[in-house]
């Protein structure tokens, strides 16, 4: 019989040729016509060769039985459990792994293996919830990568949190269509923090600089993507804000003073405790004895009142009509009235108040102008500038 010749020559073979023999016998097995008996040596043939010294030689076994179905179970599983390099393309295409063998596996191995089985096409749920909890970086951008992989949203978001601050990864996790907005605010921190790090590192800034600008750019992004959010939606990301500890009276107020109510309303209605349509008729109402109760139900600092009582005073008064932008981008005129009444008072307690509305008042300036001469460059990029330029020179 021929496998009786195969491992009488085996044994002396060298290691190259062992491994090209290995291979064959593996295929034979999976698509020759074999006897019964011959078959059971073959199957008794691989099991030997699981001892076989050279690792080539047990690569070139599992390279050969990975993605059959017929495959021995117990070459398979062996396989799995030898070093990395021959495990890998086993766990990566054997469809004879049930769910559980996958997740110990995610959990016990190493990156190349947890790499490996975040390959696997049609990849379940749970285990997808295994990588994205103990894998690697790369493991779980492999994940992240993977067009046939069932990732559940819990998933991504612990991707999120645990890798958001790699490029790598945040790329491809904000090109999913299935992101929350949650984790995209998420993945907005970790670039911010990143960056912030990085020119207080340089010594460009110092570093409770770099921290302020990086807090009041996430603001304003945090405001962008409420905007482009489903408004069923928003009340999750102001949860996830407020358990995250940013859902902040700044940040409500950049909300409310960029036209973003929907955002202003439900942040109320999150710190307050009480129905969105309740706090709606407070901020609508024409009256401010209700309002003030709010405020204080909500326990928002009681400095800022002024700010919101002629921000939402402006509101009521049409504030919001024909300022250019979306609901993601300061209104330079509410700014400037808010400013002009608070400004009024006495310095105290509002005093950091009044700091920060003179950013959002240089903030909303800038953008005014980029907008501005946007539109201006637009109306008419025709013209010869280099001639026009000559001749008001002349």
């Amino acid at each position: 019989m021929i496998v009786r010749r195969f491992l009488q020559w085996v044994r002396t073979a060298p290691a190259g040729e062992r491994a090209e023999a290995t291979g064959a016998l593996a295929r034979a097995y999976l698509f020759s016509d074999l006897s019964a008996d011959d078959r059971a040596a073959a199957e008794g043939a691989m099991l030997m060769l699981l001892d076989d010294p050279c690792p080539l030689v047990r690569r070139a076994l599992a390279d050969a039985l990975a993605a059959s179905l017929d495959a021995p179970p117990a070459v398979i599983y062996a396989l799995a459990a030898d070093q990395p390099q021959i495990a890998a393309p086993v766990l990566a295409l054997s469809p004879l792994f049930v769910d559980a063998d996958l997740v110990d596996a995610v959990a016990t191995g190493s990156p190349a293996v947890q790499v490996a089985i975040a390959s696997r096409a049609a990849l379940p749920r749970s285990v997808a919830a295994a990588i994205a909890e103990v894998g690697t970086a790369e493991a779980c951008l492999v994940l992240v990568e993977n067009q046939d992989a069932d990732v559940a949203p819990f998933s991504t978001d612990r991707i999120a949190e645990r890798h958001g601050h790699l490029a790598a990864i945040r790329e491809p996790l904000l090109a999913r269509d299935d992101l929350s907005a949650a984790t995209r605010h998420t993945l907005a921190i970790k670039l911010s923090e990143t960056l912030a790090g990085f020119v207080a590192s340089r010594a460009w800034i110092d570093v409770d600089h770099a921290m302020r600008v990086a807090r009041e750019a996430c603001e304003k992004v945090t405001v962008a993507l409420a905007a482009e959010t489903a408004e069923g939606e928003v009340r999750r990301l102001i949860h996830h804000l407020r358990e995250s500890g940013q859902l902040t009276a700044g940040l409500i107020l950049r909300a409310l003073l960029s036209g973003n109510v929907v955002l202003f309303e439900e942040a109320l209605a999150e710190l307050a405790d009480l129905p969105v349509a309740r706090v709606s008729g407070l901020v609508n109402d024409g009256g401010f004895s209700g309002l003030r109760a709010l405020f204080e139900k909500a326990g928002l600092p009681a400095s800022t009142y002024p700010a919101f009582k002629e921000a939402i005073e402006a509101m009521r008064e049409g504030g919001f009509a024909g300022e250019p932008g979306g609901a993601a981008r300061l209104r330079r005129r509410m700014i400037e009235r808010v400013l002009t009444r608070c400004e009024n008072q006495e310095f105290g307690e509002e005093a950091p108040l009044i700091t920060l509305l003179h950013r959002f008042a240089t903030e909303a300036a800038r953008e005014e102008a980029r907008l501005f001469c946007d539109e201006l460059a637009a109306e008419d990029d025709s013209e010869d500038f280099a001639a026009e330029l000559e001749s008001v020179a002349a």
